[in-house]
């Protein structure tokens, strides 16, 4: 389902008081940037931070599902949504977005290192 324009405006401001954000519009969704770092995405008005094995424990013991965007029954994507509550909360969101970050970081300079697979 598609972002209305007040949640995306509001992610935005709530995110950019943390780190600076660029989005951008994607297949109904939004995807959200920092510093040319792809580390969220917003979807039906819920935003799901970037997880790996270092972070996604956090969003599990808060009960926080991953991001599948193609229904229940789907391969679910690296995401997991934000507890809603921590928005609002510059200082709580903080550590949360870090950690996000990190990870996307980690996976775009792995997959710089990972030599290109040639086209057919």
């Amino acid at each position: 389902m598609p972002v209305s324009a007040a949640y995306r405006e509001f992610v935005l401001e709530q995110l950019g008081r943390v780190v600076p954000v660029t989005s951008r519009s994607m297949f109904g969704g939004v995807g959200i940037y920092s510093e040319g770092i792809f580390f969220a995405v917003m979807d039906d008005d819920l935003l799901y931070l970037k997880t790996d094995d270092t972070n996604r424990p956090d969003f599990e013991r808060a009960g926080m599902p991953p991001f599948r965007p193609f229904g229940e029954d789907s391969q679910p994507l690296p995401y997991h949504e934000l507890p809603g509550e921590l928005l609002e909360d510059a200082e709580a969101l903080t550590p949360w977005v870090a950690k996000a970050l990190e990870v996307a970081r980690r996976k775009k300079s792995q997959s710089r290192s990972r030599p290109k697979k040639p086209r057919p």
